[in-house]
C-alpha cells in the first residue's frame, strides 16, 4: 500500500534530470535538423528585443519635443533676459556719473541735513552692495548726482532718480542703453525691449511663473515668436513614424519567431513519436515486462509534450528576456548613469526580499507534493478496492483517512499557495518602487537642468524591463529543467537495446505449406537478471495435427514455452524447429504468420463488431463473418446490440468477459494459420461460458498443430498430448488417462482439483 511510484500526474513536483548538461546536450544533437529554423527564430527573437529596448530613448525624445510645445521656451527667455540686464548693468553707471568722490562722500557724512541712518545705509551700499545702488536714500542722491552728457545727450538729475528708483529709461536714452540685441536669430529693437521690461516689472523675479503666460500677447511679436510655445511638428512626426516603424518590424519579428518555433517543435514532437512508434515494434518483449505500460505511454503523451511546449515557449522567450534584461542596464547606463543605479539598486532591493520569502516557501510546496501524493495514492487504493472496502465495512476508516491526507494537502496547500500568491504583488511593488525612485531622482536631476523629462519617461519603462525578464527567465530555466528530464526520458526509450536484426535471414516458411511438426531440442532460457534458468534442457516432439496441452503449477514456465515459440524471447540455448527448419533461420513476421494466439486477456478496439473480427484482414466477407460467428455461438448475441455487426464496441463497454472471449475466437477463426496457440483461453469465465468456449476452440482448433495451457485440467481431457512441467523441465507426458494411471504429478494436480 505505501509502494508508490514517482508522481507523474497533474500537480506533480517538477523532476529534475540526472545529467542535465549531458540531455541537453543530446537534445541539441536531436535538434540538428532544425537548427536553421531554430537560429532564424533565436536571431528574430533577439532583434525584437533589441528593437524593444531602442524605443524608450526615442519615446524621452518625443516626450521632450512634445514638451516643449507645452511650455515658455526658458532657454530663449533667460537669454533675452540676460541681455538686456547686462546692457543696463554696464551702461548704467556710466549714465549715471556717480559722484563717489572722497571729498564728497566725506561732505556727506558730516552733512547734518542727512539722518545717520541714510549715512549708514549709503556706506553700506557703496562698500559691500553696489548692486543695490538703486535703494540709496533720496537724500543722499541729490549730493551724488548731476545733470550730465552721456555721448552727447544730456541727462538731467530727475531722469538719473527715475531711472533708478523706477527703472524708468529716458526717451532720449533709450537706444543708447537698449541697443538692438539677436536671440535665436531673431532681431529685438530698443523699442521691444522696453515693453519686455515693462511686463517682467509685473511678475516679479521669477520669470517663469505660470502669469507668464497670460503676458505673451502683450510682448512684441518678436519676442513672442522666440518664447512662446511651440511644438516642432515635423520632428515629431519623424519620431512617431519611427517608433510605429519599430513597433510594427518588432511585433512582425515576433509574429515570425512564434510560428517558426511552433513549427520546429510540432515537427520536433512529430519525429519523437515516430521515432518512439517505430521504437516500440523493435523492442523486445523482456522490456515491456520491466517497465509498467503507464510509464512507458507517459514517455510518448507527457514528455514529448513537455518538450515542445518547453520548445515553443521558453526557448524563443528566454533568449528575448536575456536580451532584454542585459541590453536595458547597458541603455541605462548609456543614457544616464546615476538613474541607472537608481533603477537598478532599488529594483535589487526588491528582488532579495521577494526571493528570501519564496525560499521559505519551497518547503511548503515540497510538503504539499508529498502530501497530495500520499492522498492521491489513498484515493486509488479506496476506488480500486471498493467492493473489498464496502465488504469489509472499511469506509469509516477510510473517510478518517481521507479527512487526515485531505487536512494535510489543505494546511500544505494554504501556505505554499499564500507565499506564492505574494509573487504578483511583490512584483508589482518592485515595479512601482523603481517607478517612484526613478522619479523622485529624476525630478531632481531635472530641476537641475542635467537631464530632461523625457529620459524619465525613458526610465520608467526601462524599470519595466529590467525587473520583468527576471520572473520570465527564472520561469525559462525551471522549463529547461522539466525539459531536460522529459528529454532525458525520451531519449532514454530511443535508446534501448533493440531485438536482433533479422535482416540476414533469408528463409521462410509459407503456412499453406507447413505440415505443422514442432521439435524442442534441450531448450534453455534464462531471463535477464536471474541466476537460474527459467526453461532447463526442455525436449519434446510435437506432430502435425495434434493437441498439446501444457500444464503445471505457476511459474513453471509454460507461458515462456509459448513466448520462445512464437519467438518473442530469443532462446539461450538449445533450438526449436518447425517442420525441421530451426526458427534462428526464420524471421519474426514468418513466426507469427504461422501461429494464431487465443490469450487470456481479452483485448477490444474502438470500432465495430465486424471491424474487430476481421482485425488486420481485408477482403472479407460477411458472410464468412456471420458463419465464423454462428460456429463460435456468438451470432445471437451480435444481432442483439443496437446495430448487429456494425455496432460500436470498445475495450470499455460493458461486455461480459466470456462473450469478450468468444469474439477474440471469432476473430482467431479468421487466421488461416498451421498452429494454434490457446494460453489459459478459459481463465475468466463461469463453467457454463467455458463450455461454449471450449466448445468454440475444439472447432478453432480442428485441422492444427494445437498448444493450450491450462489450468482447468477438466478442460485439457481430450489433449493428444499433455507435457507436464515443473521446475522449467518436462516430467510427465502423454494423455490424460495415462497420466492418471501414473499416479505422478499430474494425477496429483488432477485430483487436488476436487478436493474440499
Amino acid at each position: 500500500m505505501n509502494n508508490r511510484g514517482p508522481k507523474r500526474g497533474p500537480g506533480a513536483p517538477i523532476e529534475k534530470a540526472k545529467d542535465f548538461k549531458g540531455a541537453i546536450k543530446r537534445l541539441l544533437k536531436e535538434l540538428k535538423g532544425f537548427k536553421f529554423l531554430i537560429l532564424i527564430s533565436l536571431v528574430l527573437a533577439c532583434f525584437s528585443a533589441v528593437l524593444s529596448i531602442s524605443t524608450p530613448n526615442r519615446l524621452s525624445k518625443l516626450t521632450d519635443e512634445i514638451s516643449k510645445g507645452l511650455v515658455v521656451n526658458t532657454k530663449n527667455m533667460k537669454e533675452l533676459t540676460t541681455k538686456i540686464t547686462t546692457n543696463l548693468q554696464t551702461k548704467i553707471p556710466e549714465v549715471l556719473q556717480m559722484n563717489l568722490s572722497k571729498e564728497n562722500i566725506n561732505n556727506i557724512m558730516i552733512d547734518v541735513n542727512i539722518s545717520n541712518g541714510d549715512k549708514n545705509k549709503f556706506n553700506t551700499i557703496i562698500t559691500t552692495d553696489t548692486n543695490k545702488i538703486n535703494e540709496i536714500p533720496d537724500s543722499i542722491l541729490n549730493k551724488i548726482l548731476n545733470d550730465s552728457y552721456y555721448k552727447d545727450i544730456l541727462v538731467t538729475k530727475e531722469e538719473k532718480i527715475n531711472l533708478l528708483k523706477n527703472n524708468e529709461i529716458p526717451n532720449n536714452l533709450k537706444n543708447v542703453l537698449l541697443a538692438d540685441i539677436k536671440v535665436d536669430k531673431k532681431t529685438i529693437t530698443s523699442s521691444d525691449q522696453i515693453e519686455i521690461l515693462k511686463v517682467l516689472s509685473t511678475l516679479g523675479e521669477n520669470t517663469q511663473n505660470v502669469d507668464v503666460y497670460k503676458k505673451l500677447d502683450e510682448l512684441p511679436k518678436s519676442v513672442k515668436v522666440i518664447i512662446e510655445p511651440n511644438m516642432n511638428m515635423d520632428k515629431i512626426k519623424k519620431i512617431t513614424i519611427y517608433l510605429l516603424i519599430v513597433y510594427i518590424v518588432s511585433a512582425l519579428f515576433n509574429f515570425i519567431q512564434s510560428l517558426t518555433m511552433t513549427t520546429v517543435s510540432n515537427r520536433f514532437a512529430q519525429k519523437l513519436r515516430g521515432n518512439i512508434s517505430q521504437k516500440i515494434n523493435k523492442l523486445p518483449l523482456k522490456y515491456f515486462d520491466k517497465h509498467q505500460s503507464g510509464d512507458i505511454l507517459s514517455r510518448v503523451t507527457n514528455d514529448v509534450d513537455t518538450i515542445a511546449q518547453t520548445m515553443n515557449q521558453s526557448l524563443g522567450s528566454l533568449v528575448t528576456t536575456i536580451t532584454l534584461f542585459l541590453g536595458s542596464i547597458i541603455m541605462m547606463f548609456y543614457t544616464n548613469y546615476i538613474m541607472a543605479l537608481t533603477a537598478i539598486l532599488s529594483s535589487v532591493f526588491g528582488f532579495i526580499f521577494m526571493f528570501k520569502v519564496l525560499g521559505k516557501s519551497q518547503k511548503y510546496f515540497s510538503q504539499r507534493q508529498e502530501e497530495l501524493g500520499n492522498l492521491n495514492s489513498h484515493i486509488e487504493e479506496v476506488y480500486s478496492g471498493l467492493n473489498v472496502v464496502k465488504a469489509y465495512n472499511g469506509k469509516k476508516i477510510s473517510d478518517m483517512k481521507f479527512d487526515e491526507y485531505n487536512k494535510k494537502v489543505y494546511e500544505a496547500n494554504r501556505k505554499s499557495q499564500f507565499l506564492s500568491g505574494l509573487m504578483m504583488p511583490m512584483m508589482g511593488f518592485i515595479g512601482n518602487f523603481g517607478y517612484v525612485a526613478v522619479c523622485i531622482v529624476g525630478a531632481l536631476l531635472a530641476k537641475n537642468d542635467i537631464i530632461t523629462f523625457g529620459v524619465i519617461v525613458a526610465f520608467m519603462i526601462y524599470v519595466r524591463l529590467f525587473t520583468q525578464p527576471l520572473s520570465q527567465i527564472a520561469q525559462s530555466l525551471t522549463s529547461l529543467q522539466s525539459t531536460a528530464a522529459a528529454s532525458e526520458r525520451v531519449f532514454e526509450f530511443v535508446d534501448e537495446e533493440e531485438m536482433r536484426d533479422e535482416s540476414n535471414l533469408i528463409n521462410k516458411l509459407d503456412s499453406k505449406k507447413v505440415k505443422g511438426n514442432i521439435e524442442f531440442d534441450n531448450v534453455v532460457f534464462t531471463y535477464d537478471g536471474n541466476d537460474k534458468p527459467t526453461i532447463k534442457n526442455f525436449s519434446a516432439k510435437v506432430s502435425n495435427g495434434q493437441k498439446v496441452a501444457i500444464v503445471g503449477p505457476t511459474g513453471a514456465g509454460k507461458t515462456t514455452m509459448v513466448n520462445l515459440l512464437m519467438k518473442f524471447y530469443d532462446i539461450t540455448d538449445g533450438d526449436i524447429k518447425i517442420d525441421g527448419e530451426s526458427i534462428k533461420n526464420l524471421k519474426r513476421e514468418n513466426i507469427h504468420d504461422l501461429f494464431t494466439m487465443v490469450l487470456q486477456d481479452t483485448w477490444m478496439f474502438d470500432g465495430t463488431v465486424k471491424e474487430n473480427i476481421m482485425y488486420n484482414k481485408n477482403n472479407i466477407s460477411d458472410e464468412k463473418i456471420k458463419q465464423i460467428c454462428k460456429t463460435v455461438g456468438i451470432h445471437h448475441f451480435i444481432n442483439t446490440l443496437p446495430n448487429g455487426y456494425d455496432s460500436v464496441i470498445s475495450d470499455n463497454d460493458s461486455i461480459s468477459a466470456g462473450q469478450r472471449q468468444l469474439l477474440t475466437i471469432a476473430r482467431a477463426m479468421m487466421e488461416d494459420t498451421p498452429f494454434l496457440i490457446l494460453d489459459e483461453a478459459t481463465s475468466n469465465v463461469d463453467t457454463r461460458t467455458e463450455e461454449l468456449v471450449q466448445s468454440a476452440m475444439d472447432k478453432l482448433s480442428e485441422g492444427k498443430t494445437s498448444f493450450i495451457i491450462a489450468h482447468r485440467l477438466s478442460t485439457i481431457k481430450n489433449a493428444d498430448l499433455i507435457l507436464v512441467m515443473k521446475d522449467g523441465n518436462i516430467i510427465e507426458q502423454g494423455n490424460h488417462q495415462e497420466l492418471l494411471d501414473k499416479k505422478g504429478f499430474y494425477a496429483e494436480l488432477y485430483n487436488s482439483q476436487f478436493e474440499l
